[in-house]
């Protein structure tokens, strides 16, 4: 008596098949489910690729470099080393503003890192020179950050109107879309209102900076008056006295004498002007406002974008009334996710189409290859449901590990339905058939140990991929992780779903000969084997050869971390020399752009200068990007050619570097490096002077490297500096203190913000400092007139050195070691790595 099959396999597939109905029913749940599941799903280009990290800003104006990162940098450093956690401290400092990264580990809770480095951040303000502002942490973004480019420009409009609609009713329509972490604007000019100081009316007067600014506080002070109980009810009062407008300004006493009274109007001018820009924006060659749109971590980018855009195209009718032009798509990342998405959809869909094929001329019944070919589906959904539990998003990575898994997972089935069959049709011919039930359980049990073995083979050839540190791992690892899920689903289904639906189709259906494609591909296959055992020395021998072959050829083949994507945008990086004006950056930008409209590809081009508040891209007014993007539906090869194209209209501007690169490329080479460039070679060191020598040394190695170009030293000395050294005798001298003659210059050519003033909803801040003639005048910082106690005016070089000095534009740290870096770009494929 044959004796009946055991184990859990056994019992499992015997579920299957005596209560198929179910176990069918099951599985068409999931596939319904799924198919609804997939239009919730979260899309996106890449996986989270960036480590857990955290960003950090202090503003500290008027410092130098140097002065940022000794007195700024250094206490803030020194307090988060001892966070819990931390990998990796990368800083730079660079005139007025300090930035620090730090990296955790890549299992921490990112929100608990972010708590902890408040807390020490805390404590590291208390030890900040006085002057210097809070040290603030940017918004927790996902690793590609932008989720959309636009701008504003405007032919009636001045720029200050457009960066006032940019803060004051873009912003904060944008900020209230759910996924959005921060709206970066560049560009345009920001309402302040300025006291214009006239020095020498000063004197005229007999009064100090240090009166005007005492003036100007109390003229745009806000105080409240308390509120009046009755026996019935409470009256709040409300105060309006505070000068609001700038002619109220200019009227504030300064000083009376009888009758007569001298107001800011007598020793000032008192305008409406925009505050100092750190940054300009220009949209096709004309100025205006770009607004960077970034997504909070772990949002829907594609969500995100249609959220964002339903909010613009709202506004859009406002501002094209008040004579404003918006363009909402200079840069769509959304775009590039869809198209990648949709084809990797689509490889997923050609591969299934084929694998239906293939399964259809081999078993040649329509009943057995749709058996096998239902793992297709299932598989796949159930490893998209998992990954989707598991806070994956559906992206190239993912996808490309289902597109995969395609030939994978239907082996499972395909082996199963293949021994079953044969069983049945055996069963068939017997002289005493066995019950059907019992034939197709024991043929799934007679195959199950090799299903089983070769699917946790296919699982362990994945693992390391899954193991791999860093950002390697970040990249890659869902691949292989979508990969690994598809496969044990297929086991499971090859378990359960194929069985069922074997035992409810097959018996009593099946053909009675084999597959004619079996049949011939089995007599050529008897015809080979008899010819390899004839020759086995020789199969043997072949083998050797061409694997010999194949290791031969690895050197030959060309490198680089992901591969070149086309995202039908780039992103150009220009850098002069570093003391370069905005204004100037401006102007060669126009000439940049002009050439590159020429180019038939390129659909717009936008560029912005220096930075914006509380960016993540912390760079000097020398410093410009450029979003470049191509016109819609252009292939591969014609994307290559603007490419190309692009870099040849690049070479014709001399006295500034060049930078080419795609935005995700970018992205993931910043994360790498901390520079937006596949190569990156740091220098560490205590003496700047040498770090700078020996990184201009490797930066000309590096040029005569085949494939690369746009090489250049990130930190280069020769920002040009003016140097004002008090002389301690005269100060003693005059009774000057050092300190309140260091406010004056602070306040003369900086300008300091004494109040604020209101209109509705849009606060503007009020500044003080000298007038433009003085500022822009070099010559002239020396006769900075200062009234000493004794009411005696001396001019600044009367009690200071002042000569001109090279100085740098910043000091950037990798833990507690200095560095310079020098970066290149990769003109073909020849070479890519990361030193």
């Amino acid at each position: 008596m044959e004796r009946a099959p055991s184990g859990p396999q056994a019992a499992l597939i015997g579920f299957a098949v005596r209560f198929r109905g179910v176990v069918i029913a099951l599985a068409c749940l999931l596939l319904g489910y799924g198919v609804y599941a997939l239009g919730d799903a979260r899309y996106d280009v890449f996986p989270e690729f960036a480590p857990p990290q955290v960003g950090i800003q202090t503003e500290a104006a008027g410092l130098t470099p140097e002065q940022v990162e000794i007195l700024v940098t250094r206490p803030i450093e020194n307090a988060i080393n001892g966070v819990p956690g931390v990998r990796k401290l990368r800083s730079t400092s660079i005139q007025g503003l300090s930035i620090i990264t730090v990296f955790f580990d890549g299992s921490s809770d990112i929100y608990r890192d972010r708590q902890v480095v408040a807390e020490q951040l805390a404590v590291a303000a208390q030890q900040l020179p006085q002057g210097v502002k809070t040290p603030t942490m940017t918004p927790l973004t996902s690793s590609a950050r932008t989720v959309l480019v636009g701008g504003f420009t405007s032919k009636a409009r001045s720029l200050m109107r457009l960066r006032t609609v940019a803060d004051w009713t873009l912003r904060p329509a944008l900020l209230a879309v759910p996924g959005v972490a921060d709206v970066v604007v560049y560009g345009g000019d920001t309402r302040s209102i300025q006291i214009k100081i006239h020095p020498d009316q000063l004197i005229r007067y007999n009064l100090s900076i240090d009166d005007v600014l005492a003036a100007a506080r109390r003229a745009t002070g806000i105080r409240g008056a308390g509120f009046v109980d009755t026996d019935n009810q409470r009256i709040v009062f409300q105060t309006e006295g505070q000068s609001l407008q700038a002619d109220d300004i200019a009227r504030t006493v300064l000083l009376s004498a009888g009758a007569s009274s001298v107001t800011l109007a007598n020793v000032a001018d008192v305008t409406e002007a925009p505050a100092p820009a750190i940054g300009k924006a220009a949209i096709d060659g004309k100025p205006g406002v770009i607004f960077y749109v970034e997504e909070q971590y772990g949002a829907n980018t594609v969500e995100v974008t249609k959220s964002v855009e339903a909010v613009l195209h709202e506004l859009k009718p406002g501002l094209e009334n008040g004579g404003i032009t918006l363009h909402p798509d200079l840069f769509r990342p959304a775009n590039f996710i869809n198209t990648a998405t949709g084809n990797v959809r689509d490889s997923l869909l050609i591969g299934g189409v084929l694998v239906i094929v293939v399964l259809f001329l081999f078993l040649f019944d329509l009943r057995t290859a749709a058996i096998s070919c239902a793992a297709i589906p299932l598989s796949l959904l159930a490893a998209t449901l998992v990954l989707d539990y598991l806070g994956a998003t559906l992206n190239t990575m993912t996808l490309g590990g289902l597109a995969i898994s395609i030939g994978v997972v239907v082996d499972d089935a395909v082996i199963d339905i293949e021994n079953i069959v044969r069983r049945l049709r055996e069963n068939a011919r017997a002289a005493q058939p066995r019950p059907a039930a019992q034939v197709v359980i024991n043929a799934c049990l007679e195959v199950r140990s090799s299903v089983v073995y070769a699917t946790l083979a296919l699982i362990l050839v994945v693992v390391p991929v899954m193991a791999l540190p860093g950002i390697a791992g970040r990249l890659f690892g869902p691949l292989a992780l979508a990969y690994t899920l598809a496969v044990l689903a297929s086991l499971v289904v090859a378990l359960t779903v194929t069985p069922a639906l074997a035992m409810a189709f097959l018996p009593g259906r099946i053909p009675m000969r084999d597959p004619p494609v079996m049949r011939w591909a089995r007599a050529g296959y008897e015809r080979l084997l008899r010819l390899i055992a004839r020759e086995p020395q020789t199969a043997v021998a072949a083998a050797v050869l061409f694997t010999a072959l194949g290791c031969a050829l690895l050197p030959l083949l060309g490198g680089s971390f992901i591969p070149d994507l086309k995202e039908g945008h780039f992103i150009i990086h220009m850098a002069a020399v570093p003391g370069t004006s905005l204004d100037q950056s401006m102007r060669i930008g126009d000439r940049v752009t002009r050439a590159l409209l020429r180019l038939p590809e390129i659909r717009s081009v936008a560029q912005w200068a220096g930075r914006a508040e509380q960016a993540a891209d912390t760079t000097g007014p020398h410093y410009s990007e450029f979003e470049v993007d191509l016109k819609p539906g252009l292939s591969g090869e014609q994307t290559e050619k603007a490419q190309r194209d692009i870099r040849k209209a690049l070479s014709g501007f001399v006295g500034v570097n060049f930078a080419v690169n795609t935005f995700l490329t970018e992205r993931i080479e910043e994360t790498l490096s901390g520079y937006t460039a596949p190569v990156a070679v740091n220098i560490f060191g205590n003496n700047l002077d040498l770090l700078e020598q020996k990184a201009q040394q490797i930066a000309k190695v590096l040029a005569t490297v085949p494939g690369a170009t746009d090489v250049q030293v990130q930190s280069p000395p020769g920002l040009p500096q003016l140097v004002i050294s008090l002389r301690k005798s005269d100060l003693e001298r005059w009774g000057f203190d050092p300190v309140a003659v260091l406010d004056v210059i602070r306040t003369a050519y900086r300008g300091d913000v004494v109040g604020q003033t209101y209109q509705g909803n849009q606060v503007s801040d009020v500044m003080v400092q000298v007038d433009d003639a003085t500022r822009r005048n070099v010559a002239a910082v020396g006769d900075l007139p200062l009234r000493s106690p004794g009411d005696i005016y001396v001019r600044l070089r009367q009690i200071a050195n002042i000569r001109l000095a090279p100085g740098r534009y910043s000091v950037s740290h990798i833990g507690a070691r200095r560095l310079e870096t020098v970066t290149a770009d990769v003109a073909g494929t020849d070479f890519a790595a990361f030193v």
